[in-house]
């Protein structure tokens, strides 16, 4: 069989809430809890990194799933956990696999060092492909945007699928 490669790229940012919230507190990156003491501004659970695969796979097949099915499941039916709008979006490819993932996080903290491997097992487990098929990287931007600033949190992701050819 034949194939050819297509590149996607998709986009999410979220406002952290004013002030901080005492004791422990944790946003969602990647599915996973991570320590923080500021809250994501979102009706759903906030999380920037699915919300900009999803994206990217909406990139690839068209369709729309944030601000689309995401919404009826987030606002009509409560549904918050951002795995589920992937797997939405995931349903869509058919035959087409995930080869590759690159993510680029920008904000001043929380520092992801040490959640990153994490991080990546998780996206691993999500979209069925090997960890060393996914690069994350984390910069504060020099502190040139908001994120930078430590207003909130921005991402990117590339992704590369192997598609068929008919």
């Amino acid at each position: 069989m034949e194939y050819e490669y297509v590149m996607t790229i998709g986009q999410d940012s979220h406002r952290f809430e004013e002030g901080t919230v005492e004791g422990f507190n944790t946003i969602m990156l990647g599915g996973c809890p991570v320590p923080f003491d500021r809250k994501i501004s979102a009706n759903s659970d906030g999380d920037v990194i699915l919300h900009a695969i999803t994206n990217a796979v909406s990139g690839y097949t068209g369709i729309n799933i944030l601000g689309g099915k995401a919404d009826e499941l987030c606002l009509g039916q409560g549904v918050t956990d951002s795995r589920v709008y992937l797997e939405e979006a995931l349903s869509d490819l058919g035959n087409v696999k995930i080869t590759h993932l690159s993510l680029t996080i920008e904000c001043l903290r929380p520092k992801l060092k040490d959640v990153i491997p994490q991080i990546r097992e998780k996206l691993s487990d999500l979209l069925s492909i090997d960890p060393g098929k996914i690069g994350i990287t984390a910069t504060t931007g020099e502190g040139l945007t908001g994120f930078g600033k430590g207003e909130g949190i921005q991402v990117f992701a590339c992704m590369t699928f192997k598609v068929p050819v008919i």
